[in-house]
């Protein structure tokens, strides 16, 4: 398994390597996969700034699924299915970026705190690149959160789907404000995180040579 390749466990699933072969044989490459997910991500977020209540929600909610099965099954058909490209690595990293700034800074003008919604965007940003950074200097690329790309997506998911039911007896949005918040907050104890994993890695590396 490739070192700087995100652990993922649904990979080993029936569904999951079923749906790869279809994807293969379909002649899908993983690079028009990874430039889908920007698009669920896109029509998501563009659903929760129309109606930011019930419908909105649960529209954001499935884009945000959608995107995430992208994630999954392009890595999978490069891999698994055999499709990698020379320039796979780049359509890798950059769709995830722009989804990822895509759904937060949204989330922040959805829910009138978009300075908010930059400053997500920006450490969530920051932690992809302490984790390549890693990589660029020999490292194995580091994965760990607390709030690394599946878990930002799952909070914010969870909050969308709260909330439909918030909007609908209160008409407010404080779930989404809070999972904003518990994004910005995670994305910055990551990178620290990933940071000090890359400081022990290279004094490790260090105590080797003498």
């Amino acid at each position: 398994m490739d070192e700087n390749r995100r652990p993922i466990k649904t990979r080993s699933a029936r569904w999951a390597r079923y749906i790869t072969d279809l994807l293969v044989k379909r002649d899908l490459s993983p690079n028009q996969i990874s430039v889908a997910s920007i698009v669920f991500a896109l029509i998501g977020i563009i659903a929760l700034n129309i109606d930011n209540g019930v419908i909105g929600s649960i529209l954001c909610a499935i884009g945000i699924q959608l995107r995430l099965l992208c994630n999954l099954f392009d890595g999978m058909v490069a891999i698994e299915g055999g499709r990698k490209s020379d320039i796979g690595s780049l359509y890798n990293e950059f769709p995830d970026r722009i989804a990822d700034s895509l759904l937060l800074v949204g989330l922040g003008y959805a829910i009138g705190y978009p300075d908010l919604g930059w400053f997500a965007a920006l450490a969530a940003a920051l932690t992809a690149y302490v984790r390549v950074f890693g990589g660029s200097i020999g490292l194995a690329q580091s994965f760990i959160g607390p709030m690394a790309k599946q878990h930002r997506m799952a909070v914010m998911t969870v909050a969308l789907l709260l909330n439909a039911v918030e909007a609908t007896l209160y008409a407010s949005h404080y779930l989404l404000l809070i999972a904003l918040i518990i994004i910005a907050a995670g994305s910055v104890a990551t990178c620290v995180t990933r940071t000090l994993a890359i400081a022990r890695q290279l004094k490790g590396a260090a105590h080797v040579d003498q």
